[in-house]
C-alpha cells in the first residue's frame, strides 16, 4: 500500500478547480482524475473521506459522493471500503499508460504513425514466398544473420543508391526497434550518453533508456530553417563525447523535417573526430512526399549505422528490418543478437526479399494518397484550430502542431471523452518537455481525419472552458502512451 492523502494535501493540489463552468462534482471528479493520470497523485493512495474533503472544501458531501462515484465509475478509483477508495488506472485506459499497442475500443487512434499493408502488392509477395519455402524446409529454421535472398536485395537496394553494399553488411532484424536495441547493446554501455535530436521517436527514447544508456538531447531550431542545429551537435559530440548519436535525418519523426547533404557531411565529419557512431533511423526515407533529393548518410562515411524497415513504407505486420554497417561491426551485432532471439520468421523474409527488389511499386499511389491527407489535415487544423502552430511536414507520416498553451498532456488525457487517443507531446522528449506540442498523423482517411480534428476542436473547448484543467498539469510525468 502507498499510504493515504490528507484533505489539506489534496486542496493544495486542486488549486483554484471550480470554475463553474461544469457541475461542481464534474469539476472535482475531472480535476482529480487529471492529477492522477499526470503522477501528482500516486496510484494505490486513499483519498480523504467524503466527510473530510468536504468540510475542508465548504461543499456538501453530496457533491464530493457524486465526485467520488464518477471517479469510481471512470475506473480511477477502487470501491474500497466505505468512502477510502484508492487511486488506480483505468482497465480501458491501459493502452495508454502500459507498453503495448492495443487501442481501446472505440476510440480512433492518433498515437500511431503506420498505415495499412500495400494490399495487393503485399499479398502477392507472401504468395510468391511459399512457392520458395520448400528449398528452406530441411533445414533448421534459425539463422540469426537473415535469409540470404533479402540480404541481398537490401545491398542491391543500397547500391544502387549510391552507397556499396555487400550482402555481409546487411543483419536482417525483425523490425526498426529491433534493430536499435541490438545496436545500443552492442555499442552503448551502462551510463554511457546517447546523443539524440529533441524531440525524437520515444520508442528510441525508451529503448535508450531500457539498455541502461543516458538519453543527451540536443534542441531542434524553433524554425525550419535551418532544420537541424549542426553547430549545437557538433559542440555536443566534442565535449560530451556520446557513445552513440541516433537520429532521423530523413522526414524526422515527428517533425516530417529532412537534413541537408552539407549538414549530413557535417555531422559525419564531427562523428569521426570525437569517436561517435552515428545510427542513423532511415524507415521513413521512402515517404518522400515533395521530392527532395538527398544521399544516404553512409554516403558520407563508411562508419555510419543505417537502420531501415518495411513497417512505414509497406507494412507493419512484415516484422522486417535491418541493420547496415561495416563487416567488423555487423559481427558485434550477431553476437549480441543471439542472446536476444536466435533469427527472424522465414516466410516473412522470403516476402521481404521480393518487396525490397521491387521498393517503389506500390509508392507512387501510396504517396499520392498521402499528400491528399496531408493536405486535408493542414487545412482542418487551420480552419477548426486556427491558434494551433503547424509545421509542414515534407514528408514522413505526421504533423508536428506546437499548442498555445503547455496542455498536450490535458489533451491527451481528455481525448478519449471524444473518441480519440492521442500520444503526449512529452512523450517525444526528455525531462518532460514539448507540453506546448502534439503530434497529428496524417495516416487515415480524410473523413477520419476530419472527425479526429472536431474531436480536437471540441478538447480544446472543454480546456478552453475550465482553465483550471490546464492549470493542474506542469509536465511533471505525462501518461505514458505507446507510440507507433
Amino acid at each position: 500500500m502507498s499510504g493515504s492523502l490528507n484533505p489539506t494535501a489534496l486542496v493544495r493540489l486542486l488549486g483554484s478547480w471550480n470554475s463553474g463552468a461544469l457541475p461542481a462534482y464534474r469539476e472535482l471528479a475531472d480535476v482529480v482524475r487529471l492529477l492522477v493520470m499526470d503522477g501528482r497523485i500516486p496510484l494505490d493512495v486513499a483519498l480523504p473521506s467524503e466527510r473530510a474533503l468536504a468540510q475542508t472544501l465548504g461543499l456538501s458531501r453530496t457533491t464530493v459522493t457524486a465526485a467520488y462515484a464518477s471517479l469510481r465509475e471512470q475506473g480511477f478509483l477502487t470501491a474500497g471500503q466505505g468512502s477510502r477508495g484508492r487511486t488506480c488506472i483505468p482497465h480501458r485506459t491501459e493502452p495508454a499508460s502500459v507498453p503495448g499497442l492495443a487501442v481501446p475500443e472505440g476510440l480512433l487512434d492518433l498515437a500511431y504513425a503506420s498505415l495499412p499493408a500495400a494490399g495487393e502488392v503485399v499479398h502477392r509477395a507472401f504468395a510468391e514466398a511459399l512457392t520458395e519455402l520448400p528449398a528452406l524446409l530441411p533445414g533448421f529454421g534459425y539463422d540469426a544473420v537473415g535469409v540470404p535472398a533479402l540480404r541481398e536485395a537490401i545491398a542491391e537496394k543500397y547500391t544502387a543508391e549510391g552507397v556499396p553494399t555487400t550482402p555481409g553488411q546487411i543483419l536482417v532484424t525483425s523490425g526498426a526497434q529491433h534493430a536499435l536495441n541490438i545496436v545500443l547493446r552492442a555499442l552503448a554501455g551502462k551510463q554511457d550518453r546517447v546523443m539524440v535530436e529533441h524531440p525524437t521517436y520515444p520508442n528510441a527514447l525508451d529503448a535508450i533508456r531500457s539498455a541502461g544508456s543516458k538519453p543527451l538531447p540536443v534542441a531542434l531550431p524553433a524554425g525550419t530553417s535551418p532544420a537541424w542545429d549542426i553547430d549545437a551537435m557538433v559542440a555536443t559530440m566534442n565535449q560530451q563525447r556520446p557513445a552513440i548519436a541516433y537520429l532521423v535525418p530523413d522526414f524526422h519523426n515527428p517533425t516530417g523535417r529532412i537534413m541537408s547533404d552539407l549538414q549530413r557531411r557535417r555531422l559525419t565529419r564531427a562523428a569521426a573526430a570525437s569517436g561517435t557512431v552515428l545510427v542513423v533511423d532511415e524507415t521513413l526515407r521512402g515517404l518522400n512526399l515533395d521530392g527532395v533529393r538527398t544521399a544516404p548518410m553512409s554516403s558520407f562515411s563508411p562508419a555510419v549505422v543505417s537502420i531501415g524497415s518495411l513497417s512505414k513504407s509497406h507494412w507493419a505486420g512484415l516484422r522486417t528490418g535491418w541493420i547496415r554497417a561495416d563487416e567488423s561491426l555487423i559481427a558485434r551485432f550477431i553476437a549480441t543478437r543471439t542472446v536476444m532471439d536466435l533469427g527472424g520468421p522465414v516466410v516473412e523474409q522470403l516476402a521481404a526479399a521480393r518487396l525490397v527488389r521491387s521498393f517503389a511499386e506500390p509508392l507512387d499511389a501510396r504517396l499520392e494518397e498521402l499528400r491528399h491527407n496531408r493536405e486535408t489535415l493542414l487545412g482542418l487544423l487551420a480552419e477548426h484550430l486556427p491558434l494551433w502552430e503547424v509545421e509542414r511536414p515534407r514528408g514522413g507520416l505526421t504533423v508536428w502542431c506546437r499548442l498555445p498553451s503547455a496542455s498536450s498532456t490535458a489533451l491527451t488525457v481528455l481525448a478519449p471523452d471524444f473518441g480519440l487517443r492521442l500520444a503526449a507531446g512529452p512523450r517525444f522528449g526528455v525531462g518532460g518537455a514539448f507540453e506546448h506540442y502534439l503530434r497529428v498523423p496524417y495516416t487515415l482517411p480524410p473523413a477520419q481525419l476530419e472527425f479526429a480534428v472536431g474531436a480536437l476542436r471540441s478538447a480544446q473547448d472543454k480546456l478552453d472552458a475550465s482553465p483550471h484543467l490546464r492549470r493542474t498539469l506542469r509536465a511533471e510525468r505525462p501518461a505514458a502512451v505507446a507510440v507507433a
